[in-house]
């Protein structure tokens, strides 16, 4: 098994973080750099509808940025059912529930080992 970059790592738990402070649920980072060639790690998420959706996509760039990282490219965020932002070494997806359901990557990576990541307690 190659270890991952603490440099992604790092970036990975941003993403991670970003997407629960704009209250995405179900935040699960999985490696699948042993499984597939792509990437080192898939970031997923749910959002609530489309308008979520787009607002955590928005939200994982804006920090990214911040810490000097742009997506190579990006798809779905104007139908905002599915976004996919592949920042090469990880990849995020962010879903609506019914179409992370249906495509299910969780169940077709299950063999991948899941990162571990806490979200950082905020204040209410």
């Amino acid at each position: 098994m190659e270890a991952i970059v603490e440099d992604t790592l790092n970036l990975v738990r941003a993403a991670a973080d970003a997407l629960a402070e704009k209250k995405g649920a179900e935040v699960v980072l999985l490696e699948v750099g042993d499984l597939l060639s792509i990437t080192e790690v898939f970031v997923i998420v749910t959002g609530t509808s489309r308008p979520h959706v787009q607002t955590l996509t928005e939200e994982v760039e804006k920090r990214l940025k911040e810490l000097g990282r742009r997506p190579l490219r990006e798809e779905g965020r104007r139908e905002g059912e599915w976004v996919l932002i592949d920042y090469g070494d990880f990849i995020v997806h962010i879903f609506q529930p019914e179409q992370r359901e249906f495509y299910g990557l969780e169940r077709l990576w299950g063999d991948a080992p899941r990162i571990e990541w806490e979200p950082a307690v905020s204040e209410a």
